[in-house]
């Protein structure tokens, strides 16, 4: 099964890019996609379809915001919407499929760049969020969580460290909830094979050039419980496919 995670900023502003182009290119089976900022009904989603993908949207109730879908090649034998009300899904950032023994969820979570309070909300959610995906584990040991967590995990994952430390996604509460959740039993594919420094999967566009330099953050994530390690084959980013301000991330999952 090859995985890709990839936040669009935007399903319609990725498609007037060449998102459906790349599509058609057959870059991975399942196609984990965060912030489409659109319902299924505010785009052409035959275009997907037509492709060989069959699509499953969980949009926000707020209209042009935040938004999960997936578009998978393999029919899942159940998709579940959301979650509790630990996963916020008013503002629609939870989309779990299950592929025979697998439970595959999408997540979008929370930023907390606008503000104190969405910080304080973010806290909130990561701690809900913990705790449902505990409850998950126990029922679906081989579990696959990618999206955009909007939180770099090491100094190795941001390419300004020091310059960031008081920056939202980057703040040493949110880091130690990944180290909670490593310890807790998931593995970090990327670094399974890519050990190395300066990969990251999103670049501000409040900086001209930095994406050239390559001054990003890796904030997108697939990653797997320990069940799965044995079944990882590939990992790795892929920065030069540009409809986003995000770049896809990609696993391979030998079934």
């Amino acid at each position: 099964m090859r995985i890709i995670t990839y936040n669009v900023n935007g399903i319609r502003s990725a498609i007037n890019k060449g998102f459906i182009e790349w599509l058609k290119t057959d870059p991975a089976d399942v196609i984990c996609v965060q912030e489409t900022k659109a319902s299924k009904d505010n785009i052409n989603h035959k275009l997907v379809s037509e492709i060989g993908y069959h699509d499953y949207w969980y949009p926000a109730k707020k209209k042009g915001y935040s938004g999960v879908a997936v578009f998978s090649k393999i029919i899942p034998d159940n998709v579940t919407y959301g979650c509790d009300e630990a996963c916020g899904n008013d503002e629609g950032r939870v989309l779990q499929l299950d592929f025979q023994d697998i439970r595959l969820i999408n997540a979008y979570f929370p930023s907390g760049t606008s503000g104190e309070a969405r910080q304080e909300f973010k806290y909130e959610w990561l701690n809900q969020f913990y705790t449902f995906l505990e409850s998950v584990k126990q029922k679906h040991p081989k579990l696959i969580l990618c999206g955009d967590y909007n939180i770099a995990h090491t100094a190795m994952d941001i390419h300004d460290p020091k310059g960031n430390k008081k920056s939202s996604g980057f703040l040493p509460e949110e880091r130690a909830w990944m180290d909670k959740f490593f310890v807790a039993g998931f593995i970090d594919t990327l670094r399974i094979f890519h050990p190395e420094p300066h990969l990251y999967s999103w670049w501000s566009q409040r900086f001209p050039g930095v994406r050239e330099k390559n001054k990003g953050w890796r904030i997108d994530y697939i990653n797997v419980t320990i069940p799965l390690k044995s079944q990882l084959t590939d990992a790795y980013i892929l920065p030069d496919i540009k409809h986003s301000d995000h770049c896809p991330v990609f696993l391979d999952l030998q079934s």
